[in-house]
């Protein structure tokens, strides 16, 4: 089989060459050359850009691409548009933040996806990203008509997930102590390993599989309690958790999945629905998820063994005893 994956040097993208290779498909990486350009070193590598810069592409053919970079429609339409000569199979990695509404549980593939007031919009922003990624998927389905995979993830997580949104959890519980635990144990929680998508991603590509699938996990209702839980057993930490009112946590201005990642305000409504996103048709294609303890184990040995940074996400053990004792003195007021 042959491979070519647009970027293919960070998180899922490494994880989707790490597969490949082990599959001993030949791949060739398309990208600028400005992350890990020294990963694989026996993998060809076509140096170039999105915008403007595709001139490598030309005149090469692949059984299958994977598109793990592409935000901006006219950017995913140019490379789309190139390469429907080039492919057999074209794997668009999108999201779940395409949908316009969270309000709703366990929405499908079919739920309404957002819109922009001005689609020649092109900057990426909380507000933008989803529709931009909803017309990405239309212009690789329009290049590629029965030819076009769209994966539409929810938060994915393991080794090398730049982002600290589920490694800040590992981490935090390993050091132990009174950990700062936002809303209520049994909030939901969806993740899925990287790993674990990019297996079912080349499994789709190599049988030629199409169509729109909510590629989320895991496969039964996780919970927050039941994350923080099991961070607490794969590190033998002695980690206990306090269940902060998320009115208080709000109050106190911390930003949901931001500051307390995995953690969104259920009282007003209006995300009810982005955790409870329904993988049923994923499933029934053959997605399936490694044990959560797994997940976390593997990310806090990735994480410990990193160059000690600051996180990009979370908050320091000094803000969350400040927390913590504002928290008490609310409820036990003296």
């Amino acid at each position: 089989m042959d491979l070519l994956v647009l970027g293919g040097t960070l998180f899922l993208g490494r994880h989707i060459v790490e597969d490949a290779l082990r599959r001993d498909w030949r791949v060739t990486l398309f990208n600028r050359g400005q992350h890990n350009p020294d990963l694989f070193p026996g993998v060809e590598r076509i140096t170039g850009d999105r915008d403007g810069g595709l001139d490598g592409l030309t005149g090469r053919a692949w059984d299958a691409v994977v598109d793990t970079s592409g935000y901006v429609p006219r950017v995913v339409a140019a490379s789309a548009r190139l390469l429907a000569r080039s492919v057999g199979h074209y794997a668009f990695v999108s999201t779940v933040s395409v949908y316009a509404d969270f309000r709703r549980e366990g929405m499908g593939e079919a739920a309404p996806v957002g819109v922009l007031d001005d689609d020649s919009v092109e900057t990426v922003d909380d507000a933008t990203y989803g529709p931009l990624k909803a017309l990405c998927e239309g212009e690789v389905e329009r290049a590629l008509p029965g030819r076009a995979l769209i994966v539409r993830p929810g938060l994915i997580v393991g080794p090398h997930d730049p982002s600290d949104r589920f490694t800040y959890w590992p981490l935090r519980v390993a050091g132990g102590g009174e950990v700062l635990a936002p809303g209520a144990p049994d909030g939901p929680v969806q993740v899925i390993d990287a790993r674990d998508l990019a297996a079912w991603v080349l499994d789709m590509a190599a049988g030629g599989r199409v169509g729109v699938f909510n590629a989320v996990g895991p496969d039964v209702r996780l919970t927050l309690g039941e994350v923080l839980d099991t961070c607490r057993e794969v590190s033998g930490s002695d980690a206990r958790f306090t269940w902060v009112p998320e009115d208080f946590v709000l109050e106190q201005g911390l930003r949901p999945w931001a500051d307390l990642p995995l953690w969104l305000p259920r009282g007003s409504g209006e995300y009810v629905g982005l955790d409870t996103v329904s993988n049923a048709a994923a499933v029934a294609a053959g997605l399936r998820f490694r044990p959560l303890a797994e997940t976390a184990r593997d990310t806090l040995a990735w994480a410990c063994g990193r160059p000690r940074t600051a996180l990009r996400v979370g908050i320091t053990r000094e803000r969350e005893r400040e927390l913590l004792n504002a928290w008490r003195a609310a409820s036990y007021p003296i």
